[in-house]
């Protein structure tokens, strides 16, 4: 089944409701005519439909006869109440795309009382503009087909990798949680800047560019972290300098101890979710 031979429902119209759209839409890999979204608040319907012209679903119900690939964007607290309005009409042509934190894949078959294929994903706020990362668990019941729909409609937004349930947790630490670690870094950086002369906007801008120039090196030469650091960093330079100033507090250790409390809680509100 090639996706765009498919069908995306979305129940939900918020934010990643509307990277999924936007991102399907402009990587020009489903049209906007097989696309349906259902949400209770009509407003977010209308502007959606104005800007992409998908279609609005009057109903639930008629969601899930026009789709093919159903994406319960929904607060994780919602989705058992969201799928149980919906497993009657399943089917096994059906999957269900899950971007529901701290929601298992054996839970999410239990909602849908094992009816159709269920995927679990984990993505993160920079989908919002193209540039999400997600991860994916793989369940080796799922056909190939219904993975590969399921990549497809994911890198529409941004990269993805695979990984295994268990790591899941770490998952949340280090791409779900990471971009409020990064803003805090922006705005320290920026912060800075402000304090030797620069204005705000010239500091935001500049450190944002910055750092999003970083990664990009990162990711294009596939070089450690490392070696393009100390590509910055001359022999008796300002950058070693101000390198040494953040080994000296403790910038490594802090970070790492941030990823971890993260992991934690994320273990700690995985068990609860389990417990409910």
């Amino acid at each position: 089944m090639e996706i765009q031979e498919t069908s995306i429902g979305l129940i939900g119209a918020g934010n990643m409701g509307a990277a999924v759209i936007r991102g399907a839409i402009k990587s020009n890999i489903i049209e906007p005519e097989s696309i349906w979204v259902y949400d209770i608040v009509p407003g977010k319907l209308n502007q959606l439909q104005q800007e992409f012209g998908i279609n609005i679903a009057p109903s639930i119900d008629i969601l899930v006869n026009e789709s093919r690939v159903i994406i319960p964007a929904v607060k994780p607290s919602d989705i058992a109440e969201v799928l149980a309005m919906v497993r009657e009409s399943l089917t096994g042509d059906h999957l269900i795309l899950s971007i529901a934190a701290g929601v298992t894949t054996e839970q999410l078959k239990n909602m849908v009382q094992g009816k159709c294929h269920v995927i679990r994903t984990m993505p993160n706020t920079p989908a919002l503009v193209g540039e999400g990362m997600t991860a994916v668990c793989r369940d080796p019941s799922i056909p190939e087909r219904f993975i590969n729909m399921a990549c497809m409609i994911l890198k529409s937004f941004g990269k993805i990798e695979f990984v295994s349930e268990d790591q899941i947790h770490a998952v949340t630490a280090i791409s779900g949680s990471s971009p409020a670690y990064a803003f805090m870094f922006l705005e320290a950086l920026a912060d800075g800047g402000v304090m030797m002369g620069l204005s705000r906007e010239q500091s935001y801008r500049m450190a944002a560019q910055s750092l999003l120039g970083a990664a990009k090196l990162m990711l294009e030469t596939g070089k450690h972290p490392g070696e393009l650091k100390d590509m910055v960093c001359s022999p008796s330079g300002t950058t070693i300098d101000a390198v040494a100033s953040l080994e000296h507090s403790g910038f490594r250790g802090i970070v790492t101890k941030a990823v971890q409390v993260c992991a934690e809680k994320s273990i700690a509100m995985g068990k609860e979710m389990q417990r409910t």
